[in-house]
């Protein structure tokens, strides 16, 4: 009997299995786990860029998440300095959390993916437009893809409008991360930590933003506020939490939490996470 077989037997459907499958894989390349031990498999780098985007690096191959580099999407509300995407090495991929244009930025799909590659997104989200070399990747939640010689899952997320919206797991070159987009506070978190956890690093919003663009206005975080991101990032079993989606000033209908990152390593000092800051640009320490 297949092992296909034999689980369909015991009632299993194809979401479980491939949840199954998704840990097991998983499992398997956490650091001093018997793939990375068994392959010497390269370590994975990670720059975060501006506001939510991240780079992960490896040697042949280039995934981004929810980069940008636009600066028509903020403006000179956002002071982040703007890191470049145009230098990709080798296979190139781009995973979307959600079609915001500060999470989806099309001139940064093109940059990216301007000689091919894969866009990863929400199964029904269609961002666009995206450049004719990509091939598109709709991509249910829970279900593991393939992407070279990265795994990225996507999971449930919150957006504060509503709209669709997940956040991705991704495993590679010996770590796990969660990049959070920017979800608020849902109820996910438990079985996500219980399916993928422990992570290496978790990167998630902090800055607790209350939205007046849509009326009436409800005058609650429609964002993580930095208590509610470390409370996330233990539920997940993160070994570090680096904040992302900070540092807009100057707008009336979009307003952050006073000191984010005060308050960040303050909620953080009882809790089994540890903090570490990355200005965009820079790179995660592993040893730190």
């Amino acid at each position: 009997m297949s092992r296909d077989a034999a689980m369909s037997g015991r009632g299993l459907g194809r979401r479980e299995f491939l949840l199954g499958s998704a840990g097991l894989a998983a499992a398997a390349i956490l650091p001093g786990g018997p793939a990375s031990a068994a392959t010497g498999e390269p370590g994975l780098r990670i720059q975060r860029l501006a506001w939510a985007g991240i780079r992960l690096q490896l040697p042949a191959a280039t995934l981004f998440i929810d980069p940008l580099v636009n600066p028509q999407a903020w403006g000179s509300a956002l002071k982040d300095p703007l890191v470049a995407v145009d230098d990709a090495v080798g296979e190139r991929f781009m995973l979307v959390t959600h079609a915001h244009p500060d999470h989806f930025d099309a001139t940064a799909a093109a940059a990216i993916l301007d000689k091919g590659g894969v866009l990863a997104h929400a199964a029904g989200l269609a961002p666009s437009p995206v450049p004719e070399s990509a091939r598109t990747r709709p991509s249910p939640p829970w279900e593991p893809q393939l992407l070279g010689d990265f795994t990225a899952t996507p999971v449930p997320a919150s957006d504060g409008y509503g709209d669709p919206q997940v956040s991705w797991v991704v495993s590679a070159g010996g770590r796990r991360i969660f990049h959070g987009g920017d979800t608020l506070w849902h109820g996910h978190w438990w079985r996500i930590g219980r399916q993928f956890g422990p992570f290496d690093a978790a990167f998630l919003p902090v800055n607790g933003a209350r939205f007046g663009w849509r009326k009436p206005v409800s005058g609650q975080p429609g964002v993580l506020t930095p208590e509610q991101a470390v409370a996330a990032a233990t539920i997940l079993g993160a070994r570090r939490l680096v904040p992302i989606h900070y540092g807009i000033t100057g707008l009336a209908e979009y307003v952050e939490t006073e000191d984010p990152i005060g308050r960040l390593q303050r909620a953080a000092r009882d809790a089994p996470v540890s903090i570490q800051v990355v200005a965009p640009g820079g790179w995660v320490d592993w040893a730190a």
